[in-house]
């Protein structure tokens, strides 16, 4: 019996599975005065139609050597409130040296002290005094690259999200999220590219016989040029505006800038193994990739200062 009855309830349990539902759905009209009404009424467009004109300051992340600090100004037309065209472009005002510079520059200072005048001297050879001359001058600060200016345009700016922020649950902003990229200018400048095997560069590393207690003849530590060059890069970010009033706003974002160059001014690559050893010059093959990152905080103008709404 006990059986029959375990069978009786898996043959009904199976057949209930295996029974196929038909779903029905219902279209629901709505009526009176929600009929044919707009997801949102009055929605403020700070966008839409208008110019938007912002001062910008910008401070460059993760560097290795230098730490840029650039002022500009950023320009867009809003053809609909959720896609923008304009240009971006920055000025470097200053060039902060990072703790990296500063511990390179005084063991290089220490390297080329006088003989005598520390305990340690008496171990330096000419090996360890030439063997870096080509790759660190006088001055590693002033060989290190230094980003001097930017222009970003065309720039193309979606802005898929928008809402309010809620301060304290006391104030509340309005807010969109945005997103942007094109083609970027960047002005530079580094290390301009140095070749012992040419004469005019032969003579900057003249050579002389070594104090005591050295023997032989040493390198005298030049002083090598910086020449300026324009990069060709893709620039993308994301930020947020924040919507002070009818025609001001404040803005933060952050922007990447990944590109080639030699930030270090080593002679680094172009030599065995496979051309990631030195070569002894200084050229483009000493360049390696960069993700370049900076944060911007802005404060947006709007014109004109009329602020439109959708019905």
């Amino acid at each position: 019996m006990m059986r029959r009855l375990v069978v009786t309830g898996l043959l009904a349990l199976g057949g209930l599975l295996a029974y196929e539902s038909t779903a029905f759905a219902q279209e629901i009209q709505l009526t009176g005065p929600l009929a044919g009404a707009p997801a949102v009424r009055n929605l403020r467009w700070h966008r839409k139609g208008r110019f938007e004109l912002a001062p910008t300051f910008s401070v460059t992340l993760l560097d290795e050597y230098e730490r840029s600090l650039l002022v500009g100004a950023r320009i867009n037309y809003n053809i609909t409130d959720w896609l923008a065209v304009g240009l971006w472009g920055a000025y470097a005002v200053t060039n902060i040296n990072l703790g990296l510079t500063d511990e390179i520059e005084k063991v290089n200072k220490a390297r080329w002290a006088p003989y005598g005048s520390d305990r340690n001297s008496a171990s330096k050879t000419v090996v360890d005094r030439n063997a870096s001359v080509l790759s660190v001058g006088q001055n590693f600060p002033d060989q290190t690259g230094k980003l001097q200016w930017v222009l970003a345009a065309p720039q193309i700016t979606a802005v898929p999200f928008r809402g309010k922020l809620a301060i304290f649950q006391k104030i509340f902003v309005d807010t969109d999220i945005y997103f942007f990229g094109g083609p970027a200018f960047v002005g530079l400048k580094e290390r301009a590219n140095f070749d012992p095997s040419k004469p005019e560069d032969a003579a900057k590393l003249a050579t002389a016989p070594c104090a005591p207690p050295l023997q032989g003849d040493c390198v005298a530590q030049p002083k090598y040029d910086m020449a300026s060059r324009v990069a060709i890069a893709p620039t993308f970010g994301f930020g947020m505006s924040f919507y002070m009033g009818k025609w001001m706003g404040l803005g933060l974002e952050y922007r990447a800038l990944p590109f080639s160059w030699n930030t270090s001014g080593f002679d680094s690559r172009g030599g065995p193994p496979d051309d990631r050893g030195p070569d002894y010059k200084v050229d483009e093959k000493d360049r390696s990739f960069k993700f370049n990152q900076m944060i911007t905080i802005s404060f947006n103008m709007y014109l004109p200062a009329v602020l439109k709404s959708s019905p």
